[in-house]
């Protein structure tokens, strides 16, 4: 098959990461695929450009779609003349405006594949598609009475357990025990606050505890203000955003990861890479977490965190291959062709 993913985002966050990982996955399965991403806003604040992640791994799509939201209505009707003049079996659209774009847009017997990453996109203006794929199982009754399927999170084969923990921690200046982390963009959704919170009152019981913040975002500079204020700067470790090989490295250091909320990717990477990397899992009950969890945290309080994490709990949690997930979107693309 010839398929074609339209992501209309600038970064290599949220859903991108997953997407691309998909696209190899199918390419390995021996199909042609492709990503076209937002060529409009070249420059990000905070985050990594994805166009260089997805050139890289050859699979940036150079069909001179600028796929934006940010785009006047002209070149929103370029990219429809354009889309529509592409030799595709499979549009699979991320986005609203990727999916509006693909309704509009795409060629004569091309299946139109959605995939909605967070709730929020599920309103009763969904445009039609041909199949539909969603973050977790608690997502699909709102879409009763329509080709569904869940897309898990896809994890990188760089991710794994450290071959020696202990001097992978000296290598990066990490002490304590038990040491927590956090790997997420500093936003609201993320609740940081909550976190420091707990780690206070967690550090009353284990005064070795150390709590390791990977990542940037708005919010970065309050959880630094707040954490000064609680009088824990010597041990919250700033770690700023990481990426590739340093990324993991970091992540495979901890003791366990608290994903206290989602961003714009209600799969949940993020617990499926610190799975893989040996890492325990301290989650809330949204999206995919409950499927990935060594334990949930039962209320959004310090309290509830402490509890969950002094718990010791852990989830035997069997987590698909790459090319198994691929191979069920694969089969979905297949059942929505034949129903065209």
């Amino acid at each position: 098959m010839r398929i074609l993913h339209l992501l209309a985002s600038p970064v290599w966050s949220g859903p991108a990461e997953n997407v691309a990982l998909l696209a190899l996955a199918q390419r390995e399965a021996g199909h042609e695929v492709s990503v076209a991403v937002d060529r409009l806003r070249s420059e990000v604040a905070s985050e990594e450009p994805s166009v260089p992640r997805m050139e890289a791994l050859g699979l940036l799509d150079q069909g001179g779609l600028e796929l934006s939201v940010k785009s006047p209505p002209w070149a929103v009707l370029r990219d429809m003349l354009r889309l529509r003049g592409r030799e595709v079996d499979v549009l699979h659209a991320h986005f609203t405006h990727d999916h509006l774009l693909a309704r509009w847009g795409r060629p004569r017997g091309v299946a139109l594949i959605r995939s909605v990453h967070a709730p929020r996109s599920l309103r009763a203006s969904l445009p039609h598609a041909d199949a539909y794929t969603v973050p977790s199982s608690s997502v699909i009754m709102k879409l009763k009475g329509r080709r569904v399927r869940v897309l898990p999170p896809l994890v990188a084969p760089s991710f794994g357990p450290a071959a020696d923990r202990e001097a992978l921690r000296r290598e990066l200046g990490l002490s304590g025990e038990p040491l927590i982390g956090m790997v997420s963009t500093f936003q609201a959704s993320r609740r940081h606050g909550l976190a420091v919170e707990a780690f206070v009152r967690l550090r009353r019981k284990h005064g070795g505890a150390r709590l390791v913040l990977v990542g940037d975002g708005v919010l970065l500079e309050s959880v630094r203000s707040q954490v000064k204020e609680l009088g824990q700067e010597e041990a919250v470790i700033f770690a700023g955003y990481q990426q590739g090989e340093s990324f993991v490295r970091w992540l495979r250091a901890l003791d366990e990861v608290w994903v206290l909320g989602l961003g714009n990717d209600w799969s949940a990477r993020a617990a499926a890479q610190a799975r893989v990397c040996g890492v325990r899992v301290v989650a809330v009950a949204e999206g995919n977490l409950p499927s990935l969890a060594d334990v949930l945290v039962e209320e959004l309080t310090p309290e509830a965190v402490v509890e969950a994490s002094e718990s010791g709990a852990r989830a035997m949690v069997s987590h698909p291959s790459n090319a198994r997930i691929a191979a069920e979107v694969l089969e979905l693309y297949e059942q929505a062709r034949a129903a065209r």
